[in-house]
């Protein structure tokens, strides 16, 4: 399954994302961490070094490998260059999976020995200064996306992903690659209205959305939040002495964290256990397709020179992979 952490920059998206992912390392289930904020800190939360971190594979800059691999014998797609970040799977196409080796993940993902067993870590690669004034995040964010379109996941594996902050989360299709968004809300003002504006862009969607508060003190924090967000809040996250020292570098096991916060933690779990049962593979191959053909229209036909509308195959939905079918090379 599929599940994604937003939220407004320092809200603590990436702490909690952190946390979840060790969560269920923890449980021996096999997890690919991606970050995809701006503000690379995930690999840095699950333990590595800051120069550990940034000596990790940038996605963005591995994108004509991405593609050529995706493409596969897909008779729609002649050339990787005619691949943009929304471009849908079909026929002949080369799907990847949470629990298998190939190109990508060999150039793209590097383990990270977490309590429990290695997860993968992928990064989109942090904005450079080469990329001021004249390049877009999202430009990055792109190879997620892409690769996220071609994940055939199944229940039990997961791929959890630290989004980037604010709203840029919405600045793509990728908002609905999920079965499960944790929006990390703090009692605050701000966050309340960063909830309001995230809610409604995920309706018109069917966006599977969960309010996790996050730095609440006391009685007062529960019952603002409660006043402001109702139904959506799912759990709330007190102060952590146990994550002020994983973020000092000296990180406990798992089962040290406060009693309230590993029962909370427990929340967004089985939460994000239940979301996958809900997926509809043929409305997400929908919407995967929906967002393919406005990009055409917008910028991506004129662009590479050929109507992208193409790529579609109508004859094709993203399913559950069967087990017992291998991969092509």
């Amino acid at each position: 399954m599929k599940i994604a952490f937003v939220g407004k920059g320092g809200s603590g998206k990436t702490t909690l994302s952190s946390l979840f992912i060790r969560q269920l390392a923890t449980q021996g289930l096999p997890v690919i961490a991606v970050d995809a904020d701006i503000n690379q800190h995930l690999g840095v939360a699950l333990g590595l070094t800051d120069e550990e971190s940034a000596d990790l594979p940038a996605m963005g800059e591995r994108l004509p490998l991405i593609k050529e691999y995706l493409r596969g014998d897909n008779p729609r797609i002649p050339s990787a260059d005619q691949m943009i970040k929304t471009t849908p799977p079909g026929n002949g196409s080369r799907l990847l999976r949470v629990v298998e080796d190939n190109p990508v993940y060999d150039a793209c993902a590097r383990p990270v020995e977490l309590e429990g067993g290695p997860v993968r870590l992928m990064v989109t690669g942090p904005f450079q200064e080469s990329d001021l004034g004249v390049a877009c995040y999202h430009s990055k964010v792109g190879a997620v996306e892409l690769c996220l379109n071609h994940l055939g996941d199944g229940p039990g594996e997961y791929v959890v992903v630290d989004m980037t902050a604010g709203s840029d989360s919405f600045a793509s299709g990728m908002f609905t690659r999920f079965d499960m968004t944790f929006l990390v809300v703090e009692p605050t003002r701000k966050g309340v209205s960063v909830y309001r504006q995230y809610r409604e862009y995920a309706r018109d969607f069917g966006v599977a959305l969960r309010v996790v508060g996050n730095k609440v003190q006391g009685q007062d924090d529960l019952d603002y939040l409660r006043e402001e967000v109702g139904e959506d809040l799912l759990v709330t996250v007190g102060h952590s002495d146990w994550v002020r020292a994983m973020e000092k570098g000296r990180p406990r096991p798992l089962a040290d964290l406060e009693a309230a916060n590993l029962r909370a933690l427990e929340t967004v779990f089985q939460a994000a256990e239940g979301s996958y049962q809900l997926r509809d593979w043929e409305r997400y191959t929908r919407q995967m397709v929906h967002f393919h053909l406005r990009n055409a229209r917008s910028w991506g036909s004129e662009r590479v020179g050929v109507d992208l509308a193409n790529q579609v195959d109508p004859d094709f939905v993203l399913r559950e992979p069967d087990p017992r079918v291998t991969t092509p090379a």
